[in-house]
């Protein structure tokens, strides 16, 4: 990553909130990236901590009813405000997106290549039909579809999920996006298939000269591909850093917890350590608490400052990130990643 090159995509102090007969549900609260040609920026959580709420502001996606604040700028255009008209041009063709669930994410009654060229034509009306249908083969054979020309007539239940997977980025490609989003690629696919699809995304990046956000509650899929990765919790950013910061020197309890929710592989199957959960739950968005959103769950809060005080996203080394008042603690500890340990046992 190349912090002197200008970012592609610059989000800053975007919020989101939902009007509710029970009050407003604050689901993204004032998050903060950039990202620059070629990187691959890694968002992880759990669910219901903003991450697609905050995808889906960035593709103006977000019902009416949503109040979105904050900037959100693409090659220093601000997309706020953007009339549907104007969005609609830059959606899919500068800024495009890859949804969650493939197995229902396409129409089951067209076929394949009907649906990819729906996803040209948007932004290429002089396509004639043959050149439609060649750009379609051309797709799926970038994401590895084997006999594109056949496959391409096929429907969406004549695929495998990883497969429909493969489509749905064809189709989120196809007019060869400066940012791509990533939401959830690899849920619900077998861990070899997990592999082929990120690997494949990094291949496509490289050819296309795009970024990609790749979003996901999984760790394990971002370890060896971001340049940098954010954590999210309660609709905030709670640390940020490169994956090796955050993988190896976590200064926030919340990213411990879920490095130990990660299988650790052993050759000896009576050393495998247990899981370590994270008790409790995770706040209700209507009712954030005032302190550190964390802080309930969290073996370091001290009842008092975190109970009070949310504490900002502060520098804890050269580009790493952390929102705890006692990320201090955290880096005096031989070793912080036995945190939640310590408390199970």
């Amino acid at each position: 990553m190349n912090d002197e090159v200008a970012p592609i995509l610059s989000v800053k102090d975007l919020t989101v909130e939902f009007p509710t007969d029970d009050g407003v549900v604050r689901a993204v609260r004032g998050i903060s990236f950039d990202v620059r040609p070629r990187d691959v920026l890694g968002v992880v959580g759990e669910s219901g901590c903003g991450k697609s709420v905050s995808s889906m502001a960035i593709m103006g996606l977000l019902p009416k009813s949503a109040r979105i604040t904050g900037s959100i700028k693409f090659r220093d255009r601000e997309l706020i405000g953007l009339k549907p008209k104007e969005m609609r041009a830059v959606r899919g063709r500068q800024i495009a997106m890859v949804f969650q669930d493939p197995m229902t994410a396409m129409n089951p009654v067209y076929r394949v290549g009907w649906q990819l060229g729906e996803a040209i034509k948007a932004h290429n009306k002089h396509f004639d039909k043959k050149q439609i249908r060649s750009r379609s083969i051309e797709l799926l054979n970038m994401v590895g579809i084997p006999q594109a020309s056949t496959r391409v007539d096929n429907y969406p239940h004549e695929f495998s999920g990883g497969m429909r997977q493969r489509v749905m980025i064809a189709m989120a490609i196809a007019n060869n996006p400066d940012v791509l989003i990533a939401d959830e690629p690899t849920t619900a696919l077998d861990v070899t298939v997990q592999a082929q699809i990120l690997e494949m995304l990094i291949d496509l990046k490289d050819q296309l000269d795009a970024a990609i956000v790749l979003i996901t509650h999984d760790l394990g899929v971002v370890a060896g591909i971001t340049d940098r990765m954010q954590v999210m919790y309660a609709g905030k950013v709670v640390e940020s850093g490169t994956a090796e910061d955050v993988f190896y020197t976590p200064r926030m309890p919340y990213s411990i917890g879920l490095l130990g929710s990660i299988p650790v592989h052993t050759q000896d199957p009576g050393a495998g350590a247990r899981l370590k959960p994270i008790g409790g739950a995770p706040p209700s968005l209507i009712n954030v608490p005032p302190g550190c959103p964390f802080s309930p769950r969290c073996p370091l809060s001290d009842g008092t400052l975190c109970e009070t005080v949310d504490p900002p996203l502060l520098r804890v080394g050269p580009g790493h990130l952390a929102a705890c008042h006692h990320s201090d603690k955290l880096a005096a500890m031989e070793d912080p990643l036995r945190l939640f340990s310590a408390v199970a046992e």
